[in-house]
C-alpha cells in the first residue's frame, strides 16, 4: 500500500476569497519501488471540511485513484 504524505497546501486567493488549493504530496510503497510526487488541485468546495491531516491524505488517494484508473 501507498502511504501518502501531505508536504504542503497553496492556497490561492481571488477577490477575499478562495480561487484553488493545490495539495503536495509524496509517496511510495512499503518496499521503496515506487515513488510518486506533485500536487493534486481541489476546488474551494472540494477543500472545505477536509483541512485536517487525514482527510487531506484520503482525497489525494481518491483522486491519485482517480487519475490512475480512468473510466474506459
Amino acid at each position: 500500500m501507498l502511504e501518502i504524505q501531505i508536504t504542503a497546501t497553496n492556497i490561492r486567493y481571488t477577490d477575499g476569497g478562495v480561487s484553488t488549493v493545490h495539495v503536495q504530496f509524496q509517496s511510495k510503497d512499503s518496499e521503496g519501488a515506487i515513488n510518486l510526487s506533485g500536487y493534486i488541485p481541489l476546488t474551494p468546495d472540494e477543500y472545505l471540511g477536509h483541512e485536517a491531516l487525514s482527510s487531506l491524505k484520503e482525497v489525494v488517494r481518491t483522486k491519485l485513484i482517480e487519475r490512475l484508473q480512468p473510466e474506459a
